[in-house]
Formats: structure tokens, C-alpha cells, sequence
């Protein structure tokens, strides 16, 4: 059966000549989504990437993958929710799961080695050449690079516009740190608008990127629901969230009423060695949470009715889940142990730019004393397409935030540590 809260302009995609079924396909367009994102080398490189702890520091702390998982579950958890309580849905036109979860899989494929400190400083080592962003890196992805000779994967237009929590041109922002895409995908942006402008009172910046899709708020929301709460029972289970310390973070902060009595339950659950099970319930709250109201009517509305409404999340669970960032964000991201880390995690992607700017951004063409540091198949490319230093810039940044925590750290020391490369090591 059809659902009619999608038509023929959700389903579009930007090379309808590019067969992406033999046309016997059971699959709906956007399970196709779904089953592209999950049989791609980026989704599976998830596995060793940082989420919180480095990947493969424990056996048992969350991934990129295992996070994207939870939020895929999330999400459409979500969606079954507001189908069965939602007046404005039904059996025949309903929020599509398998959409939702294509996008809540993809939504962290453009994210670099070792978690939000790779992508800071990818940001400041491409600022003379665009700029780095994990969303805008998502999005080149899935357009650009993953599934089909570098040429993307042909995605549909919901899909694309369902990972978009941004949607203003980096040229357009004054030195953004985040929150925008690349200057080079303003064709992906005007496919996603179907050639429309955006009116003015939506200028870039955080304005514009309020203006989502239904589907893409919803991700944002499991997104949320995901490392609020995961990252605290995360930090717990490491031993940076200890009693103690959110005892005296709750007096140093000021926390009162509501919020003193969330940490009360906090400190109950720690005490009782039932923290996981405790966050597990609260994610059963957490989508209970979000409703689905009519939105205003905008300038993609008449198009489409994923512009026709809005999520509303309970602002006291909303305000909750902002204590639970707070927290971790405090206790662990800022520890002294993670801020180590992170110096390391900087000082590794950095010196691996340079040699790779030193080779293949300076250089016009391999000379006789060329040393290849990348595969033949990538240097190739950056060869053979990399015509301006911007492009081969971009193609660099590409093969950087490719790599796993592990390749990216074994890369390094192959490079620069003098007693690593045996055999054994190269293999």
C-alpha cells in the first residue's frame, strides 16, 4: 500500500538515468536508501571510530556504530509513536521508519578519527580551502564518494534533505567553527530546495539550519536522545562520572529543583549498580517525549508534506536531556585524561596533513623523488582530477577523514616513529 504522505518530488532523485534497482525490486525507494547506507565501507568503518573512549580502548564503551545503531532505533521508534498517537497520521500516510533510520545510519559516515577533535582540526587545517564539517562531509559522501565508482549513491531527494541539519554555504557565514556545508555543494542544496530560494527571513546561519525536515528532526532528536544519556552511563561505567563529582559539579553549578532531583536519581542508580537499566527507561521517556504539531507554512509546504510539520519535544525532558550533556560534556570531554587525548588526537591529524599538503597540495605532479604515503588508486585521483589546490586539498581531507582511530594512529607512526614498520607492522 502507498503511503501518501510522500510523493513523486520526495522520491526524485538527482540522476533518474542512473538505475538503482534491475526493476524488480520489492524495496521502496527509501529502504533502498536504507540498504545503500548499510553495504558501504563508510558505515562500516563506524566501527573504529571515536564515540566517546577511543574505539577499541574497551570491548564494551559505545562506537560511531553502535551509536548510530541506537539512534536508528531510536528513530523509528519515534516514528511508530506518533503514527499511533498522532491525529494527522494514519495506516495510509504516515512518517516512513525506513527513511528515518537511513538517515539516523548516515547521519555520522562524514565524521573523522577520533570524534568531534578530528573534525575541529580538519576545520582549521582546511579553512584556506573550504573548510572541514562532518554534516557537509556526510552529505559529499553520499553524494560524492561512497558505492558506485565515486559517484555517490544516488540518493533520493528526502534522504539528502533528511541528514541536512544544516543548510547554509560555508561562503555565506563569516569563519564558521560548524554548523554549515561546503561552498562546492550549493548544486546538492538546490536540489533538495527544487531550485527554490530561501526568503529572508531565513538567512544563513542558525536561522536557516532551524528549517528541517520533518524526518531530519526527528534524527536530531534520537541523535540527542542517544549521546545525552549514553554518554553519561559511558562516563560512569569509565570511572570519570563517580559520585562524588557529580556532587560537588551540582553544588559548583548551582543545581536546584528539578535538576537536583534528576542527579538524586542519578546518584540512586549508581549506588544500586543500575545505571544502564535506568538510561534505558529514560529513552522510553525520551521519545515519549516528542509529538507531532502542524508547522507554519513555508516556502517548501506546497511541495512536500515533510515541510508541513514540526516536532515538539516535552521542554521538560528537552531540559533534561541538555543537564545529561552538560554533564558529561564537564566530567568527561573537558577531564584532563580525554583533554590528553584529544592534544594527541590534534597533534596526529595535523602532522598527517602536512605531509600529505607537503605532497600532493604543493606538488603539481609526482616527480622522481615522489614518496607515495596514499593508495595508488586515491593518489591517482588527486593526480588526475586535482587541477587547483583546492580540489586537491579537498580529496587529502577526504582520504584523512576516511581513516579509522587505528589507521589513522598506525599512519602516523609509520611515518614518523622510527621503530615501527616491521613487517608485521605494514600488514
Amino acid at each position: 500500500m502507498r503511503n501518501t504522505f510522500y510523493g513523486e518530488f520526495d522520491t526524485a532523485t538527482r540522476a533518474p538515468d542512473r538505475a538503482r534497482t534491475d526493476g524488480g525490486d520489492y524495496r521502496t525507494p527509501f529502504q533502498i536508501d536504507r540498504d545503500r547506507i548499510i553495504h558501504t565501507s563508510a558505515f562500516r568503518r563506524l566501527q573504529s571510530k571515536t564515540q566517546v573512549f577511543l574505539s577499541g580502548e574497551y570491548d564494551f564503551y559505545r562506537t560511531r556504530l553502535t551509536h548510530s545503531i541506537e539512534v536508528a532505533q531510536i528513530g523509528r521508534s519515534i516514528c511508530a509513536r506518533l503514527r499511533a498517537t498522532s491525529p494527522e497520521l494514519s495506516d495510509e500516510r504516515f512518517i516512513d521508519p525506513d527513511l528515518v533510520e537511513a538517515a539516523c545510519l548516515a547521519h555520522d559516515i562524514g565524521h573523522p578519527p577520533f570524534g568531534h577533535t578530528g573534525e575541529r582540526t580538519l576545520h582549521r587545517l582546511m579553512k584556506p580551502w573550504g573548510g572541514f564539517e562532518g554534516n557537509a562531509q556526510t552529505l559529499r559522501l553520499l553524494t560524492h564518494t561512497i558505492f558506485n565508482e565515486r559517484a555517490g549513491m544516488n540518493p533520493t531527494r528526502a534522504m539528502m534533505d533528511a541528514v541536512l541539519k544544516y543548510k547554509s554555504l560555508y561562503p555565506d557565514l563569516i569563519d564558521p567553527p560548524n554548523h554549515f556545508l561546503y561552498g562546492d555543494q550549493s548544486d546538492e542544496l538546490n536540489f533538495v530546495l527544487d531550485g527554490r530560494t530561501f526568503p529572508d527571513h531565513l538567512p544563513a546561519g542558525d536561522t536557516r539550519d532551524g528549517f528541517k525536515s520533518i524526518e531530519c528532526q526527528v534524527m536530531d532528536w534520537a541523535d540527542d536522545t542517544a549521546y545525552s544519556l549514553n554518554d553519561v552511563a559511558d562516563g560512569i561505567n569509565a570511572g570519570f562520572i563517580t559520585i562524588g563529582k557529580i556532587e560537588r559539579w551540582a553544588e559548583n553549578n548551582a543545581v536546584a529543583g528539578t535538576e537536583a532531583e534528576h542527579l538524586t536519581d542519578l546518584l540512586k542508580a549508581i549506588r544500586r549498580d543500575r545505571v544502564e537499566a535506568r538510561m534505558n527507561r529514560k529513552i522510553g521517556d525520551f521519545i515519549a517525549a516528542a509529538t507531532l504539531e502542524q508547522g507554519p507554512e513555508n516556502f517548501l509546504s506546497d511541495a512536500t508534506a515533510r515541510y508541513r510539520y514540526r516536532l515538539s519535544v516535552d521542554p521538560a525532558i528537552r531540559a533534561e536531556c541538555h543537564l545529561y550533556k552538560n554533564l558529561a560534556y564537564e566530567l568527561v570531554f573537558r577531564s584532563h585524561q580525554l583533554q590528553q587525548l584529544d592534544h594527541k588526537a590534534d597533534y596526529t591529524v595535523t602532522r598527517l596533513f602536512e605531509v600529505l599538503a607537503n605532497l600532493y597540495i604543493v606538488c603539481d605532479r609526482p616527480g622522481p623523488n615522489h614518496f607515495r604515503v596514499l593508495p595508488e588508486e586515491i593518489e591517482t585521483v588527486i593526480f588526475a582530477e586535482g587541477n587547483t589546490q583546492a580540489i586537491r586539498a579537498r580529496l587529502i581531507c577526504d582520504a584523512i577523514a576516511r581513516m579509522t582511530d587505528s589507521v589513522a594512529a598506525h599512519t602516523y607512526k609509520r611515518l614518523f616513529d622510527a621503530d615501527f614498520g616491521s613487517i608485521v607492522d605494514l600488514i
